[in-house]
């Protein structure tokens, strides 16, 4: 071979590369865009997961406020009745204003699926009760609650927090 044959072949990989109907060219043009495709997934991805995670935690942040909406109007009745009791000296009204704002609390602890805990007359139950005593008892069959101390709450199958209670015993 002399030397302008060998020159041909040097330039031989650029006339194939220049070519756009070289199956070289296009394999790595078909490379590059499902590179770039793969590239503009993933970020899509990334972006999709980063809002979903800050509308998550949005969420939980706020998850409570339709409970505090609902809490409000007790709060002022609460306050309302306080206003009363230091102007008035009328100890029946207050307590007929704080029963109903018992009333109400508990109602609002319902709609949102919080419900006391039954204690009076049932059998002990360690999943709901906590028992702080235990006394004798010809009303009741032993391990009967007989008295609440504090009562206890469930959220729908959830406890909250259990009712303390006092057991009743064979009298001896």
């Amino acid at each position: 071979m002399n030397t302008d044959d060998q020159d041909q072949f040097d330039d031989l990989p650029e006339i194939v590369q220049e070519n756009e109907d070289n199956p070289i060219t296009q394999l790595e043009q078909e490379r590059d865009e499902a590179r770039d495709k793969m590239l503009r997934a993933l970020a899509e991805l990334e972006n999709y997961r980063s809002r979903v995670n800050r509308e998550r935690n949005e969420e939980r942040k706020y998850a409570s406020i339709e409970l505090f909406r609902a809490l409000l109007p007790i709060w002022d009745n609460i306050s309302r009745a306080l206003e009363a009791a230091e102007s008035s000296h009328n100890l029946d009204s207050l307590i007929e204003g704080i029963q109903m704002v018992d009333k109400q609390l508990l109602t609002v602890f319902a709609q949102f699926g919080c419900e006391r805990i039954e204690t009076i007359g049932k059998p002990f139950d360690p999943n709901f009760h906590a028992s702080i005593s235990q006394m004798p008892s010809n009303d009741y069959e032993p391990n009967t609650v007989i008295h609440e101390a504090q009562a206890g709450f469930k959220l729908y199958e959830r406890i909250v927090r259990p009712a303390q209670v006092v057991l009743a015993t064979a009298n001896s």
